[in-house]
């Protein structure tokens, strides 16, 4: 029987960093939009007529008179064009969300569908936008190019930095409009917010238990099948989540990173720390009882 294999990655930071970017990127205009996008008033002037008039050129025959972009067809005028306008003339046939563009209506049709074209060729691992597949693949290089100016501390993803950096700065720009309590992004927002509505909209497909993350149910469902891809290369025993083996892998550095604040002990686990420190606030322990 071969040893089981470490666990070199955690497919939660991959999975996680997907949902983080997926809700960035809903929130973000594109570099287009950023630049040129109009406010629409179709609200307050409905029979309003937004035309535009197309100048032409010797080289781009078609020009935005908006912005000024040029384009060598005029269908790629046209598309461009709804950044202005706010057009969405693609509609999902699953729900009432509407785009700019049949590729992204296309890609976001597979939410519903489930299918998942783009295979990681390192594990095996199956995405449902290439963008995914190409922030997947950045963990088998474990390279971490983006590092923080204010502390030297590196990530993979710029993202990640980005999210960092807030720490230095101090920046909350998303807050609880229930209890006023803010935060770094909006992932951690949207799921602090759970805690106020109960919603546990991830169900697991064993049992009746539902979670507020994905990823809480990924760690779940592991003890149903058994699954346990954290492994130490020490001794080869394994884990069903990352933070097991790293307090296990203490047994073998004898790191003890818990002091107690009353005395100089150390501990391994927190754990070890609390019960340790009844001591000091003379908290009784155990009760005997004499026969």
């Amino acid at each position: 029987m071969s040893d089981p294999e470490p666990c070199r990655i955690k497919q939660e930071d991959t999975e996680e960093l997907i949902d983080v970017m997926g809700a960035v990127k809903s929130e973000e205009l594109s570099e287009d939009e950023e630049k040129h996008q109009v406010k629409s008033e179709r609200k307050n002037q409905p029979n309003m007529e937004r035309s535009f008039l197309v100048n032409t050129t010797a080289v781009k025959g078609f020009t935005c008179t908006q912005c000024g972009k040029s384009f060598g067809r005029k269908h790629d005028l046209n598309r461009h064009m709804r950044i202005h306008t706010g057009e969405r003339p693609y509609k999902c046939s699953h729900c009432d969300k509407r785009f700019n563009e049949p590729g992204y209506l296309k890609a976001h049709e597979r939410i519903h569908t489930g299918e998942k074209t783009h295979t990681c060729d390192q594990c095996g691992k199956i995405f449902l936008r290439s963008s995914d597949l190409k922030t997947h693949l950045i963990v088998h290089k474990n390279e971490k190019p983006y590092s923080c100016s204010e502390c030297g501390k590196s990530f993979r993803h710029k993202l990640y930095l980005k999210v960092h950096q807030k720490v230095h700065t101090g920046v909350r720009d998303f807050v609880c409009l229930e209890c006023g309590k803010s935060f770094t992004s909006s992932g951690n927002l949207k799921q602090h917010q759970m805690m106020h509505t109960g919603e546990k909209p991830y169900k697991c497909s064993h049992c009746d238990q539902g979670f507020a993350w994905p990823q809480s149910l990924r760690r779940h469902e592991r003890i149903h099948t058994g699954e346990k891809p954290c492994a130490c290369t020490q001794c080869g025993k394994s884990f069903i989540r990352a933070g097991d083996l790293k307090q296990h892998q203490r047994t073998h550095t004898e790191e003890k990173p818990y002091q107690c604040s009353h005395c100089d002990k150390r501990f391994s686990l927190l754990q070890y720390l609390k019960r340790h420190q009844r001591i000091h606030s003379g908290e009784i322990l155990y009760t005997y009882s004499v026969s």
